[in-house]
């Protein structure tokens, strides 16, 4: 299943945490101009690469759905940047 909600969470040692919910799907649907574009161009790539345009996609997509439950944290310095795929 693919990944519904990303969560990102900073926090700085003097401000309080600010947390963001981004919905993915409807983000998708806004991107999606960008979308058709960025799969034309992987079409193209595949194509002169000579890789599978079918076998790709589908990996894709397999590596997008894999992302749920994926848990990434970042420290630099005093600040924490947490970002969390469900």
């Amino acid at each position: 299943m693919m990944p519904q909600l990303l969560t990102v969470r900073v926090e700085q040692p003097d401000h309080r945490p600010i947390r963001i919910w981004v919905p993915v799907l409807p983000v998708a649907l806004v991107f999606s101009p960008l979308l058709i574009l960025a799969a034309l161009v992987a079409v193209v790539a595949c194509v002169v690469y000579r890789v599978s345009v079918l076998r790709a996609f589908l990996a894709g997509w397999r590596f997008f759905c894999a992302l749920r439950g994926t848990l990434v944290d970042v420290h630099e310095g005093r600040s924490t940047v947490l970002v969390n795929i469900r």
